[in-house]
């Protein structure tokens, strides 16, 4: 299986964080899966790389063309493929479409547009795979309250609220996502209803 894990780049976090997704991407590998990620070679979007490049694993990184060209970001450079696109929209468009399943791990402003946008089209169902948050050391507490306050509020649906998954650890991640069956919700009741 092909799993997208989308996460931080940063190079100044915890290495708490680095280590436990270095331990989730050798785990893909060693399972049988591939990844599929921004190219990145720091912060999270390296360890996720190094971890399955660890297990023996086959990577495809995306990356805009300004990223190398600008030195926006320093890029993975053992990736099995690299598919370098023109924009950010063409970037996240073919690591959606080559994906199989969504592993979110702890990351920024990017790492949530990434999220906030497979979340959106599955409420759409434009995708039926599995979206699982790995919540290490509590870094997405804050987030699932602030979802539960847009359910109470009336501004995001249960049923929405129901089409990612989160975990603390990376065996029940991958344990979900190699037993998901999707379930087409209408987007009336995901979007509209309860």
């Amino acid at each position: 299986m092909k799993i997208c894990v989308f996460g931080a780049s940063s190079a100044h976090i915890d290495n708490k964080y680095i280590q436990i997704v270095e331990e989730l991407g050798e785990k893909m590998a060693m399972r049988g899966h591939s990844l599929v990620f921004g190219a990145g070679a720091t912060g999270l979007m390296g360890a996720a790389a190094r971890g399955v490049k660890r297990g023996g694993g086959y990577i495809h990184g995306v990356v805009p063309k300004f990223f190398k060209q600008n030195g926006v970001e320093q890029l993975y450079d053992e990736c099995d493929k690299t598919t370098y696109t023109e924009t950010m929209r063409e970037r996240k468009a073919i690591m959606e479409d080559d994906a199989d399943a969504f592993i979110v791990v702890p990351g920024g402003v990017g790492t949530f547009e990434e999220f906030f946008e497979i979340v959106t089209l599955k409420q759409l169902n434009q995708l039926e795979k599995a979206i699982a948050v790995l919540n290490i050391d509590h870094y997405y507490d804050e987030l699932e309250a602030f979802m539960l306050t847009a359910c109470d509020r009336k501004f995001v649906t249960k049923s929405c609220k129901g089409l990612y998954t989160v975990f603390e650890d990376a065996d029940s991640v991958l344990d979900y996502i190699e037993n998901y069956v999707p379930v087409n919700i209408p987007f009336t009741r995901t979007k509209l209803g309860d």
